[in-house]
């Protein structure tokens, strides 16, 4: 034996002189090419030292591989030539399709075991999807070709069989053949079960089967090898083998990977050659498989694996791939088998198998199976049935050259260790050669390093040093770490090698790894994450501009480790590491800060807010930036984000608190300030945005801040410049208004424009989204204030307008009086004959400032709506109010000026009446209410009501004053009341009749106010109440002066005088025709009674009235036609101008008006004071009465006017009961007052409700709900209208006193219980409140 030899076999001299912890090259160097030497012989070509039979032996070798590649899709071609050549053409049956779908589907799914193998189940799924496509079963249906069938089923598996690597060079050629005919087979087999199929058919498809089979070996009569048997246990064989490098390819790549002549090379190899057979080889596959049955150390034993399952695992495919090695390579060369002892050998069978799937290999895996049919066509005999691992173990225990250990000629002493180096000098190889000038840069170079042939050199070495898969990955994985922690590679060759990995976990998982490998994988793993880590960490210096692709290629590595699992040994050393990782992103965050906020103001300018507002532009900007680019935290737990802006926010924080003071001052130094309240407020949102973001990303984190307090001097200065400019809108909208109708509501254009510049600064308040919901409702509050005082201001203006418009100053008087004067007073000559009185032209104008007091309360409302007046309250209600200083309370008194009695002329004439107008005065002499002036009359009402706010009593001198045409008015009395809030803290209405001082000593003259207070509170609800009161009493005021326009008119048309004249034949001249004319559609109604006319039923002690026969209903009619035609002219510029809101409420007031002159015509007002009004004749009740139905109809318009619902109101329907008790008996009437009384006090007399506060008329809403409170209330009783006709009646003043006191006494019985009541209520609830 050699030297090479028997440091091959002599395991003991072998191992003292190799290091089992070193590699040199040349041990290397040795064992490398060894490999290569094998793996050339195992593939060479063999010779016959006879040239001739040499000869014929390679030219046998040809015939046979040319053979084998022979029945490939080429040959299959020439086949359907031959049939094609003279044949008709043959169809297969149509129901062949059903039949091929359901076996392949069977077959793909593993069902069939008849087909079981797992590459002919991949070629016949890669087939079956073709096959299911519509285009190809269309085509398949209609020409049902059986050969072209077989053709795609050819193609599609050539595609699968050109990627299988077990295949190697033109070995899937030959499995492609057995794929075709195992294919043809199935399609007879489908055939068999169908009816009427072709002979021919048939025929054709067992042809083609027989062509691609492969041929037995008693078929061919050439040799691979000449063999004689000696008594049948020695062989001899004569073969040589040319060694020469130029045809070893694996020769080549050492040489140039060891940079050895190719002389030299050739000497190593021929020195080797000697041992280095497949003899050889076949011992070191044995000896291995000895080896894991014995328990020793290589390749491995149960104590590598942590678990009993890895370690079977491990073994059954180890034990696998050995004999699949050891079948490959005794099926090439049979006769290897035979050099064998007979018995530690699998056995062989000279007879050709049926099938390469035949049964007898069906304990062996399909790759071994594949492999074998492949390499066995070309020898003289194919191994059909081959043992498993075990009993190769078995058989060689006999075999006294082979022992356990590491005894081996191509395994070196520590493969893992030479396989590790190998890779290494392959690795330095290529690098040396790309950065040489050999290599173009434009040139690609794969990332995985190595080229094809090394590669190929591994890979054998791999194979027959016995190396895992595992340990290759990761091997290769550590390489790759070593040689990029020394920037000899680039990071891109990292994920390659990942990848390997990754392929290596997902074929076994981690835990069937050796104990081994999956330490050094974790260590590998270990070392990548520290210095990704340390990447990342400097990388953080560009932050806040950081992008994804600086560090994403370091978070896909760091995540592929994080997630594999192997770190849990590293995780203190990890934690520690990311903390600093978190503290260098601080630290960088706090210095970018603090460098931009240097650089922004150190820019020059006086706005010391700008640099504040750029600062947090940059800060949104950053954070919604990495927000994007890292919405996940990085390596599981670095959430970039969170921790600038956890750095950022409370130095920007700090920093503003430092500029509080300087920016106070520069927003209030002028007129012009050098910071804009509205950098101010700019800054206010973006400071909520910051500390929201704070608490979005960083909700542990607290910021010591009160971003509400800060600001809030701000806001109250800025309330307090918008209520400085209210009334500079409201000024401005008034003079830019024409007020001319612009839509179909009839308003125009300034209502609208001040409500605009109103909802501006409340958009404004409600775009803050201010953090304090207390602070918030307060500024609220205080811009309702500013709302009502412009509100408020509004109705003055426009009222002043109005009344200009309504009494415009005559021109030819020096001293210029108010023209109603004149109007009245051309109204008392008009009764004598002297002067009519003309009726008032009402101006469109006119008509549109009240429509702008109408929407003004919708526009109110909507405000109302959008600042959530009622939420503000409930806040207001519920937070506990910061405390402030005390402030004096102020209250709010309501004196309604309701009427005046026996006021006397200061003529001392009987006759004389008077035009008053009443008027209140505070201690100084300043005036603070007037009423309008209410003519001819003694008894004046004035029905008016204003607002006092006082903070302490209030004296006030009421005057009655006599409007004269030139000079000071006259004054027919005074008296004196004090608004003291102590005597109206009940909130209840007080009727105080105050007497009146006047020249006339013994008169009774006296006047009634009405006087309610309630509390001024500094709330919405109350502001928004007083705003609404004041646009409803403009709204009634200008409502009064269009009805005392046409009041003195219709008092003239419907009037004591007239009746008498009508009675005495006094308007006989009037033109009939005319009259005629004007009555819009009432005569035919006049000649009837209407069925809804309310019919009033006489006493039974009554004779019914006789109806006056000498005037007709047309004659009665005609006495009233100027009226008509007064409305006819005045209600059309009225009903053309006013919104369809205003004109009802008009229409309503003109009825309420006509009904109020046509009971003043009939009987006096209630006092008990005795009247000098007479009572009408039956027949003046009656034409009054007649002139009622008529006005009546006329506003009714058969159905186009006022409904009767509403005309037959309550006022209409007591009016009608007067001609009831008009003309009973006076002691009958006193029964009948006294019984309706008591019935009315035994029905709960209305008692006094608390005042009408503001608070019901706060929005739309309330004050609808009023409205159907009020209608809701019993009216007054029958037992008025009565003491009222007592009045004309002598004898009657003592019962009228009587009956009014004891009205008087019991409403103030039932106001005392009423105040008793709610004192108990409120003093209940206190009691329950702290519970």
């Amino acid at each position: 034996m050699s030297q090479l030899s028997r440091r091959s076999y002599d395991s003991t001299a072998h191992e003292r002189r190799l290091s089992k912890y070193r590699v040199t090259d040349d041990d290397l160097f040795d064992y490398v090419l060894r490999v290569a030497i094998l793996s050339y012989v195992t593939s060479t070509k063999v010779t016959d030292t006879h040239a001739k039979v040499a000869e014929t032996k390679e030219k046998d070798h040809h015939y046979k591989l040319s053979g084998a590649i022979s029945y490939s899709i080429v040959s299959i071609g020439d086949i359907f030539k031959e049939i094609g050549g003279g044949s008709r053409s043959v169809k297969f049956p149509e129901k062949l399709l059903k039949v091929l779908e359901q076996k392949l589907q069977s077959i793909a799914m593993g069902r069939d075991q008849a087909y079981s193998d797992q590459l002919t189940r991949r070629t016949m799924a890669v087939f079956y999807n073709h096959f299911m496509g519509d285009g190809f079963r269309k085509q398949m249906k209609e020409n049902r070709s059986i050969e072209e069938l077989i053709l795609m089923f050819a193609a599609q598996s050539t595609g699968v069989l050109k990627k299988e690597p077990t295949l190697v060079d033109d070995a899937w050629k030959v499995e492609l053949n057995n794929q075709i005919a195992q294919f043809v087979r199935m399609l007879r087999e489908c055939l068999k079960g169908l009816n009427h199929v072709s002979p021919e058919l048939n025929s054709r498809l067992d042809m083609y089967q027989t062509k691609l089979s492969p041929p037995s070996s008693h078929d061919s009569g050439h040799d691979s090898v000449s063999v004689t048997r000696d008594r049948g246990d020695s062989v001899s064989t004569v073969q040589t083998v040319n060694t020469s490098i130029q045809d070893m390819p694996l020769a080549l790549t050492i040489a140039n990977l060891f940079k050895i002549p190719e002389q030299a090379m050739q000497n190593e190899v021929d020195r080797l050659r000697k041992i280095c057979t497949e003899k050889a080889a076949l011992i070191d596959l044995k000896t291995c498989l000895k080896n894991i049955n014995a328990g020793a150390p290589f390749p491995g034993r149960r104590e590598d694996f942590p678990s009993e399952t890895a370690w079977t695992q491990w073994r059954t495919l180890e034990t696998s791939q050995l004999s699949q090695l050891m079948v490959a390579m005794m099926s090439t060369n049979p006769e290897l088998a035979k050099s064998m002892p007979s018995d530690d050998g699998p056995t062989y069978t000279s007879a050709r198998p049926s099938s390469v799937y035949s049964t007898a290999r069906a304990d062996l895996p399909a790759s071994t199976i594949r492999h074998v049919s492949a390499a066995s066509i070309s020898s003289r005999r194919s191994a059909a049935t081959v043992a498993g691992g075990d009993s190769f173990s078995e058989d060689v225990d006999e075999d006294g050259e082979i022992r356990v250990g590491h005894h081996f000629t191509f395994i070196p002493p520590n493969p893992k260790r030479f396989y590790k180096r190998l890779v290494e000098h392959c690795i330095k190889a290529e690098l040396e050669l790309l950065y040489s000038p050999e290599v173009d840069d434009t040139d690609e170079v794969p990332l995985t390093i190595l080229s094809q042939p090394h590669v190929q050199l591994i890979n054998e070495c791999a194979v027959r040093w016995r190396i895992g898969q595992s340990y290759r990955a990761t091997c290769f994985l550590e390489l790759i770490k070593q040689f990029y922690e020394r920037g000899e590679v680039p990071m891109e060759c990292i994920p390659v090698a990942l990848q390997t990995v990754t392929k290596s976990l997902h074929d076994v998982e981690i835990d069937r790894w050796s104990i081994q490998d999956a330490e050094l994988l974790a260590n590998v793993y270990g070392g990548l994450y520290n210095i990704f880590l340390s990447s990342l960490y400097h990388t953080m210096e560009s932050l806040p501009n950081l992008k994804v692709s600086e560090i994403e290629p370091y978070l896909s590595v760091l995540d592929h480790i994080r997630e594999s699992g192997l770190m849990g040994q590293f995780e203190a050393d990890i934690n520690s590491r990311l903390l600093d990782l978190e503290d260098r992103i601080r630290h960088i965050s706090a210095q970018y800060y603090q460098d931009k906020m240097q650089q922004l103001q150190s820019s020059p300018g006086v706005n010391r807010a700008l640099p504040l507002l750029l600062m947090t532009d940059e800060m949104e900007k950053a954070a919604k930036q990495l927000d994007k680019r890292f919405p996940e935290p990085l390596v599981g737990r670095i959430d970039l984000v969170s921790l600038v802006v956890e750095v950022q926010v409370p130095l920007f924080i700090a920093d503003l608190k430092k500029s509080g003071k300087k920016l106070l001052e520069s927003s209030t130094n002028g007129p012009t300030p050098d910071v804009p309240i509205q950098d101010i407020f700019s800054l206010y949102r973006r400071t909520k945005t910051l500390l929201e973001m704070f608490r979005a990303f960083c909700p542990t984190g607290q910021v010591e801040f009160d971003l509400g307090q800060f600001f809030m001097q701000y806001v109250l200065r800025w309330l307090s410049e918008t209520d400085s400019k209210t009334g500079q809108w409201v000024q401005a909208a008034i003079a830019a208004d024409k007020f001319q109708a612009e839509n179909a509501e009839g308003h125009s254009s300034s209502i609208v424009d001040l409500f605009d510049s109103l909802r501006s600064p409340i958009a404004f308040l409600q775009e803050l989204e201010w953090s304090d919901e207390y602070q918030n409702a307060r500024f609220f509050t205080s811009l309702s204030k500013t709302i009502s005082k412009a509100v408020e201001q509004y109705c003055r203006n426009v009222e002043e307008l109005f009344m200009t418009e309504m009494f415009p100053r005559p021109t030819e008087y020096l001293q210029p009086q108010k023209s109603s004067a004149w109007l009245e007073k051309a109204r008392q000559l008009a009764t004598t004959g002297e002067k009519k009185v003309e009726p008032f032209n009402f101006q469109p104008e006119s008509c549109v400032k009240l429509n702008n007091v109408e929407a003004a309360r919708k526009l109110l409302d909507n405000l109302y709506s959008q600042m959530q007046v009622d939420k503000i309250t409930e806040v207001l209600a519920t937070c506990p109010p910061v405390p402030e200083k005390a402030e004096r309370l102020r209250f709010l008194f309501t004196v309604k000026i309701v009427m005046a009695e026996n006021l006397v002329p200061l003529d001392s004439s009987p006759s004389s009446l008077l035009d008053t107008f009443v008027t209140l005065s505070d201690e100084a002499g300043n005036r603070l209410v007037k009423t309008r002036t209410i003519y001819d009359s003694v008894n004046p009402r004035w029905e008016e009501t204003f607002d006092i706010s006082v903070d302490k009593p209030l004296w006030l001198m009421c005057s009655i004053r006599d409007r004269a045409l030139m000079g000071q008015h006259d004054v027919v009395g005074r008296s004196f009341i004090c608004l003291n809030p102590s005597q109206y803290g009940d909130y209840l209405t007080h009727d105080v009749w105050l007497s009146l001082e006047s020249a006339n000593q013994s008169s009774e003259s006296r006047i009634l106010l009405r006087i309610s207070m309630e509390g001024e509170t500094d709330d919405a609800q109350f502001y928004f109440g007083r705003a609404f009161r004041s646009l409803k009493r403009s709204e009634g005021d200008m409502m009064r002066i269009f009805i005392d326009k046409m009041s003195p008119f219709i008092r003239q048309s419907i009037s004591r005088a007239v009746v008498k004249n009508l009675m005495k034949g006094g308007s006989s001249t009037l033109d009939y025709n005319r009259a005629l004319a004007n009555v819009t559609g009432l005569y035919r109604s006049a000649l009837g009674s209407s069925s809804s006319e309310v019919q009033i039923p006489l006493p039974a002690s009554e004779k019914s009235r006789v109806r006056p026969e000498e005037l007709s209903d047309v004659e009665i009619e005609r006495a009233i036609v100027p009226l008509f035609d007064y409305f006819d002219a005045n209600l059309q510029i009225l009903n053309t101008h006013l919104s369809e809101t205003a004109k009802e409420m008009v229409m309503l007031r003109v009825w309420k008006e006509i009904l109020t002159v046509i009971e003043g015509l009939l009987i006096p007002p209630l006092s008990k004071l005795p009247s000098d009004m007479k009572p009408l004749r039956d027949r003046e009740v009656d034409i009054v009465f007649k002139w009622l139905k008529f006005l009546r109809d006329y506003f009714y318009a058969d159905g186009e006017g006022i409904s009767l619902e509403v005309l037959q109101n309550q006022k209409y329907r007591d009016v009608l009961s007067i001609r009831l008790y008009y003309d009973w008996h006076t002691d009958t009437l006193m029964e009948e007052c006294v019984r309706a009384m008591q019935q009315s006090l035994r029905e709960a007399v209305p008692v006094k409700k608390r005042v009408k506060t503001v608070y019901n008329q706060r929005n739309l809403g309330t004050i609808k709900e009023r409205k159907r409170e009020k209608k809701q209330e019993k009216e007054a009783s029958s037992g008025e209208v009565i003491l009222r006709i007592l009045r004309m009646r002598p004898n009657t003043s003592d019962f009228i006193a009587q009956q009014l006191e004891m009205m008087a006494n019991v409403r103030t019985q039932q106001e005392r219980s009423q105040v008793a009541q709610l004192q108990r209520k409120t003093h209940g609830s206190r009691q329950v409140a702290p519970g």
